[in-house]
C-alpha cells in the first residue's frame, strides 16, 4: 500500500480494516484521479493476497477475486486528520 501511494505522490495516513473491508486514509495531491489509485490499490494488494494466501481466497472467498468491483470515499477535509485516524485505529482487525 505505501509503495502504491508513493507511485501516486500521495500518502498512506492510516490502515486498518475488519473481516470484509479496509480502511485508508490518504492524502493525495488534487491531480490525482481517485479511480485510479483505488483501483491500483486493489489490484496490487489482491496480487499479493492471491500469491501468499491461494487456498484461503479460493476457499473464503469463492475464487480469484479479493475485493468487489466497488468502493466507498469521502472526503474529510474539514475534520482534524488525528480524528479520522483514531477511528480507523479502534476498527476489529480480523482475527
Amino acid at each position: 500500500m505505501l509503495e502504491v501511494c508513493a507511485g501516486f505522490d500521495a500518502e498512506l495516513r492510516e490502515f486498518n480494516g475488519e473481516t470484509d473491508h479496509v480502511h485508508l486514509l490518504v492524502q493525495y495531491p488534487p491531480s490525482v484521479a481517485l479511480s485510479r489509485l483505488v483501483n491500483s490499490l486493489k489490484g496490487v494488494s489482491g496480487h499479493h493476497l492471491r500469491r501468499e494466501y491461494p487456498d484461503h481466497i479460493r476457499q473464503y472467498l469463492g475464487g480469484n477475486h479479493v475485493w468487489s468491483p466497488s468502493y466507498f470515499a469521502t472526503s474529510c477535509a474539514g475534520a482534524p486528520p488525528d480524528i479520522v485516524k483514531h477511528y480507523i485505529q479502534r476498527q476489529k482487525r480480523p482475527d
